[in-house]
């Protein structure tokens, strides 16, 4: 599935999954985020932590008329205020996605897939 975006040289398709991985960067480059979830827990394992090449398995995006519906499934640190982590993985999201792909973002959801403590390196 891809998205196509037409200006006045042509049109450009732009693959779900490419959206997908920026999101997914932005995220586990957030404060209080231990890393991506996957979407199908019952199928992939419960709160299954994805490594860098799986971060779509994470991330579902939905085209509507133009302006985009991200829904984001994290695993938060043990400790954090997870409405600040959401809050700051929200606006992070959508500003990465709308500068880099210069679209209109609708909505940014995040599902908060399991709390872990976070390994700390003395």
């Amino acid at each position: 599935m891809t998205l196509e975006i037409t200006n006045d040289m042509g049109s450009i398709d732009i693959a779900i999954d490419v959206i997908a991985n920026i999101a997914g960067n932005a995220v586990v480059e957030s404060y209080g985020v231990v890393g991506m979830a996957s979407k199908h827990q019952v199928r992939d394992g419960f709160a299954e932590l994805l490594g860098k090449e799986n971060y779509a398995r994470g991330v579902i995006i939905e085209n509507n008329e133009g302006s985009l519906d991200v829904d984001l499934y994290i695993i938060v640190g043990y400790g954090i205020k997870i409405s600040e982590v959401a809050a700051n993985v929200q606006s992070t999201v959508k500003y990465n996605l709308e500068k880099t792909l210069g679209l209109n973002i609708n909505a940014v959801n995040i599902y908060v897939q399991g709390v872990r403590i976070i390994n700390s390196e003395d």
